[in-house]
């Protein structure tokens, strides 16, 4: 395997892993993952690391950039959307200290660095993967015509 492979392989591996790492804390009491926070969401970045591997070990560099970019944006969109879902999940109650208060209870933890970095890594070696190119060796340029 190439580096850029190798690189490609340990990104969608790190965003296998991070699927099963803490996101949120709720109330100081307990720890949600991807699958507490959305399940089928969590199944679906699960199955782009899951073919991200195969092709990485398959040596498939486009379908490997394709697995890339699109871990990469769904993991931006699933911190857009935890965002708003925390600013936004005690909106219901009348009273602004209340409802800050609460809010100020949910916590973001140390997975969403690991879930950024799989990704990135990947898209790294994914770009940086250089197709094979045949580039002839002009030794006699005479024997031709």
């Amino acid at each position: 395997m190439r580096l850029s492979s190798i690189l490609s392989f340990v990104g969608f591996a790190l965003l296998f892993a991070a699927t099963y790492c803490p996101l949120l804390r709720v109330f100081h009491v307990t720890s949600w993952n991807i699958y507490k926070l959305n399940q089928p969401y969590g199944l679906v970045l699960l199955l782009v690391a899951v073919v991200g591997i195969i092709v990485s070990f398959l040596n498939q560099a486009k379908i490997m950039r394709v697995a890339a970019w699109l871990s990469l944006v769904l993991v931006v969109l699933l911190l857009a959307a935890a965002i708003f879902k925390v600013n936004s999940a005690f909106s219901f109650i009348p009273f602004k200290g209340v409802n800050k208060f609460l809010t100020s209870q949910l916590k973001f933890q140390w997975g969403w660095y690991v879930m950024f970095a799989g990704p990135v890594l990947a898209l790294i070696g994914a770009l940086s993967s250089k197709p094979k190119v045949f580039i002839p060796t002009a030794t006699d340029t005479t024997a031709v015509n």
